[in-house]
């Protein structure tokens, strides 16, 4: 039996199942260059599937679909859209298995959190089914009494969406949710790592009633080129990145040349804050969720740990056993608590960061060498005592690398943990109240989690400050980013 034979036994769908096409104007194409994109499994580096490669002449096309869906889809009744996102919920939840699966095969994430994932991703179309009926203006009269001011929000327009690998579902629905909603058609381009998930999607939302052009999706490995022509179309007006800081910074400077409206949600260094009094099981406990969901791979998941010195030896014991504990293999396998990295490169550069903390004096309690196996695996590492100057306390991990540091006092903490161009997310750990909250308003970062490891939430407004990005998402916050604010001043 060979690899993708081994691969097909263990999943309860055929992978020739999934859509490989482009989808433009409610349409599936092959890319008019004709040359295919592969999809690597990062649990057996075996090939799964190839998908088409949009050129910028593909690319044109979605737009020029989502422009002429535009005026349709934003006239269309908010109840209407609202029933046809709450449609997408319930077909996702219908078919959570499945779509875990195909993310966990693509991304080589544990399909317990593949399941969490799918959970997640669903959520963001039921939460803005419910903001599409409530997205509320305003009336008033102005101070000096001569008029009124009406305020009323409207579709910014086509919106071009850029989702990473990392989670190819929920970083989808984040934005095409609250796009819709708002009343905005779009054009994905989601990672060439895992666009199978945005394919399935694709062909779930026009199952659900989603218009012909409204949600049109193009993979290409000329990201760069395709991406900046989408930018400097005039009919586009909305840019939603999900990725690196660096990538970030470049499309700002892209979308500088026609001023277009910018979400960014870019990289995170997050601190994990352990204080003395901090009840030992929870801090396991919540370290476990913020550094391992993903098996790390997020710009949420916990950098740095800094642990006050009388508590540092018991956290460090026990963050290594559980974590050396864990299970290490395929995503799709249902005993796996740890799957690979996403691709050699990955295994290349978390391995240098490991190697260059060891040179400068950390110690390795777990872990600490990539895995002897086929497919790309790093097994759950915790480092200790890992010194300031270390790469890996100033770079984004994206592994199962846990690297401790202690602290003294309060005040060390906060400025160690604020000692980072990045600003997304910080996690505090203590008992006292008053410290948890004072620690966190003066923690500079767009969320905090008191005692907690996760606080993604669609409820929630998700976003970073400093590089960590521009703009917000969840929450009501996240259907404003596809609104433009009008204001009409009138005398009656």
């Amino acid at each position: 039996m060979n690899a993708i034979q081994k691969i097909s036994a263990a999943l309860s769908f055929d992978i020739a199942s999934i859509p490989t096409d482009l989808m433009i104007g409610g349409q599936w194409r092959k890319g008019r260059g004709g040359d295919r994109l592969e999809v690597i499994d990062p649990s057996t580096g075996a090939r799964i599937a190839d998908v088409a490669n949009a050129s910028i002449e593909d690319a044109m096309d979605a737009v020029r679909a989502a422009h002429e869906a535009g005026p349709g889809w934003a006239a269309t009744p908010p109840r209407k859209r609202s029933d046809i996102l709450r449609r997408c919920f319930e077909l996702m939840m219908e078919r959570r298995q499945m779509l875990a699966e195909l993310i966990s095969l693509e991304n080589g994430k544990a399909l317990s959190d593949a399941q969490g994932e799918v959970a997640y991703a669903a959520e963001f179309f039921r939460w803005f089914s419910e903001e599409a009926v409530r997205l509320n203006g305003e009336i008033y009269t102005a101070p000096s009494g001569a008029n009124k001011i009406v305020v009323e929000h409207q579709p910014i327009g086509v919106a071009v969406l850029v989702t990473p690998w990392n989670f190819p579902a929920a970083m989808a629905t984040r934005k095409i949710a609250p796009a819709l909603a708002a009343g905005c058609t779009c054009v994905l381009k989601p990672a060439t790592e895992t666009p199978l998930t945005a394919y399935a999607l694709a062909a779930l939302y026009a199952e659900a009633g989603v218009p012909d052009g409204v949600v049109n999706v193009v993979t290409t490995g000329r990201a760069g080129a395709t991406v900046s022509a989408m930018l400097h179309d005039p009919r586009v007006r909305k840019l939603s990145f999900t990725g690196s800081t660096e990538v970030g910074r470049r499309l700002l400077h892209e979308a500088a040349d026609t001023v277009v409206s910018c979400s960014m949600e870019l990289g995170g260094n997050a601190p994990f804050i352990v204080f003395d009094d901090a009840d030992l099981d929870k801090a396991i406990e919540g370290a476990m969720v913020a550094k391992m969901r993903n098996g790390g791979e997020a710009c949420t998941a916990a950098n740095r740990f800094f642990v006050q010195k009388g508590i540092l030896e018991a956290f460090s014991t026990r963050l290594a056993e559980r974590m050396g504990a864990m299970a290490l293999g395929p995503g799709y396998d249902a005993a796996t608590q740890c799957g690979p990295v996403i691709n050699a490169e990955a295994l290349e550069r978390i391995d240098g960061l490991v190697r260059d903390a060891e040179g400068r004096g950390a110690r390795t309690l777990t872990g600490g060498r990539r895995a002897d196996r086929e497919g790309f695996y790093f097994p759950p590492t915790v480092l200790c005592d890992v010194p300031a100057e270390a790469s890996i306390t100033a770079e984004e991990i994206f592994g199962p690398i846990a690297a401790i540091a202690s602290f003294e006092t309060e005040e060390e903490a906060i400025a160690r943990a604020n000692d980072t161009e990045y600003g997304l997310i910080s996690y505090v750990f203590t008992e006292d109240l008053g410290r948890a909250m004072r620690v966190a308003e003066k923690l500079d970062s767009g969320m905090v989690g008191v005692n907690r490891g996760l606080v993604s939430d669609p409820a929630a407004p998700f976003g970073g400050t400093k590089q960590s990005g521009l703009g917000r998402e969840g929450a009501h916050h996240g259907i404003m980013e596809f609104c433009e604010t009008k204001y009409i001043a009138v005398t009656w």
